[in-house]
């Protein structure tokens, strides 16, 4: 029974999750687009708002990035300019400073969500349960850190990152790339497919926009309306 759920819930499971997410976000957008938004409470209270959300946000893009970049970039690539301790050294100081900066923020914005009456009260149920599974997380994503302290080889490193490119490129079988790897990393592995399940139907789905806004922002050519 263990042994299938291990391969369910890693070799299964985040199928499941990224294909709610790809085809939930398409079905909102194309249903309930008026939906499609963060929801601001700065009219609310403005107190704090500008801080916590702008550590949060940049603090996340930095680890998103990252998780990426580092993930997901093919080893010949890599190889030839890090080893794999010293990429994992580079994932840990960046990703965990910018993890502390993205808890920081979020530690913020819940406290002035949950602490705010007029906010709390305009807060939906899942309002409230995603920042909280971010904030989860993040704290998982820290604590896997402090872990890869302790094999600093890049052994485990590798090993994660080949569980996530065989996810990625739809190798049979990848489950077993996480067999033996701390409770830690396994957990946050899997919020982290949860989230992606969860987002559609949250506020979460906004994220879509920033990154239209992104590839908005590095397009090739500008539109000029002539007179």
């Amino acid at each position: 029974m263990q042994a299938f759920f291990h391969q369910f819930l890693f070799g299964i499971y985040p199928y499941i999750c990224l294909t709610v997410l790809l085809v939930g976000s398409l079905i909102r957008f194309d249903r309930e687009q008026y939906s499609w938004k963060s929801d601001s409470s700065q009219l609310l209270k403005h107190g704090m708002l500008r801080l916590g959300s702008n550590m949060f946000h940049w603090g996340v893009l930095v680890v998103v990035a990252g998780h990426f970049g580092g993930f997901l970039a093919p080893h010949w690539l890599v190889s030839p300019f890090l080893t794999a301790s010293q990429h994992q050294m580079i994932a840990m100081v960046g990703g965990g400073a910018a993890g502390v900066v993205a808890i920081i923020g979020l530690t913020i914005l819940i406290a002035r969500r949950i602490g705010t009456p007029r906010v709390r009260a305009t807060s939906r149920t899942w309002d409230i349960v995603i920042v909280f599974m971010l904030w989860i997380q993040l704290a998982l994503g820290l604590g896997t850190v402090l872990l890869s302290m302790r094999h600093m080889d890049g052994a485990m490193f590798e090993q994660l990152t080949d569980y996530v490119k065989g996810v990625v490129t739809f190798q049979p079988g990848v489950a077993t790339l996480l067999e033996g790897v701390p409770l830690t990393y396994r957990a946050h592995i899997a919020l982290g497919f949860t989230i992606f399940l969860v987002s559609p139907f949250t506020r979460m789905v906004h994220i879509w926009s920033g990154l239209a806004s992104v590839i908005y922002l590095i397009r090739p050519y500008q539109l000029v309306r002539k007179r």
